[in-house]
């Protein structure tokens, strides 16, 4: 119990029980236990992370958390300072390693791509003490050579969207500008590469992703415009996710699962929600065993160099870090502080 009394007392948000924190500050879980300790079970969480592993975590589509020996599963809900995750997050272990998943667009698939709240899905996954994602995505083929059921081991960005905001934490009196030249972790997109070729996957070895808007697919002229110019593959989601896991230094690495030939490609079907469903379900298992091969090979320290991409990136002092912008970004800053 002194334990955490300790814990509380170190609690930024601490406050006498009379004392209600203000209205500014980030919604801190007290409660009251045997002898009278007021604990914060918010900070708790982060300080057990900090002394645990480092964990791996997945974003994709709900069904890839049925893998085979994900064990002590447990649903997590997060609370973060910008809004709601998509979903609660299942943490648990994955070939001895502590795994956390969250369900992209909820379970039952229930959000569009332009309502992912990004900032809170890795702010949430960087509380839980995650240092790696690995992201599965459906994504359009917008070549040739790329068919349905191939995986794509990209290595950059295209962005069309209109959400540069909501794509950074950065801002409310403390400026930052990351590096983002490679967007992908090369060392752990090359450990995923090496894991679908041992699962005898068809990958191809880099690709630009299209980042567009949705929720409408491309139109004809918007397609073979991506095509002509030698894009790869294109998607709704992946961008966001990356610039938010880099200023949060996580290594971020995307499996891009190609579910169709975007409306370029007269030569077959254009793409339908139905066609998409059906080659998700075929790249389910591909995408499992993958990750599974691949979570033993990720390093239990997280030593590359995206995992100190804030180094030198944060411009404003210190001294002038609005307080409550400093503690919403405490998950990020904690080793600048």
């Amino acid at each position: 119990m002194r334990d955490a009394a300790v814990i509380w007392n170190s609690c930024e948000r601490n406050r006498l029980p009379s004392s209600p924190p203000p209205s500014s500050a980030i919604s801190c879980n007290r409660r009251l236990v045997p002898n009278n300790f007021f604990v914060c079970f918010d900070c708790l969480a982060v300080k057990k992370t900090r002394m645990c592993n480092h964990r791996i975590g997945i974003i994709g589509g709900s069904g890839l958390y049925s893998l085979e020996g994900f064990t002590s599963q447990t649903w997590v809900e997060v609370k973060t300072p910008f809004g709601p995750p998509s979903d609660a997050l299942l943490t648990g272990r994955l070939a001895r390693r502590d795994v956390v998943f969250l369900p992209r667009h909820a379970r039952g698939h229930r959000l569009l791509p332009s309502e992912l709240n990004h900032r809170a899905n890795i702010w949430a996954m960087k509380k839980l003490g995650v240092a790696w994602i690995i992201s599965v995505s459906a994504v359009g083929s917008l070549q040739k050579k790329y068919h349905p059921c191939d995986i794509v081991l990209i290595d950059q960005f295209l962005d069309r969207t209109k959400r540069d905001f909501e794509h950074s934490f950065f801002g409310r009196g403390v400026v930052a500008h990351v590096a983002f030249a490679h967007p992908i972790a090369e060392e752990l997109r090359r450990l995923l590469l090496n894991a679908a070729r041992a699962c005898r996957a068809k990958v191809h070895d880099g690709g630009v992703y299209v980042n567009m808007e949705g929720p409408a697919f491309s139109t004809r002229a918007e397609s073979l415009t991506n095509h002509k110019l030698g894009y790869d593959v294109i998607g709704m989601t992946n961008l966001g996710e990356a610039k938010c896991a880099r200023e949060a230094e996580i290594a971020y690495a995307t499996l891009a699962m190609v579910t169709d030939y975007d409306c370029w490609n007269e030569d077959h079907d254009h793409v339908t929600v139905e066609m998409i469903i059906a080659n998700l379900k075929k790249n389910a298992a591909t995408a499992k065993a993958i990750i599974q091969q691949v979570i033993p090979q990720i390093p239990a320290a997280p030593n590359w160099r995206c995992h100190d991409a804030l180094r030198n990136a944060i411009m404003t002092e210190k001294k002038f870090w609005p307080k409550k912008t400093a503690r919403e970004l405490a998950p990020l800053l904690a080793k600048y502080s």
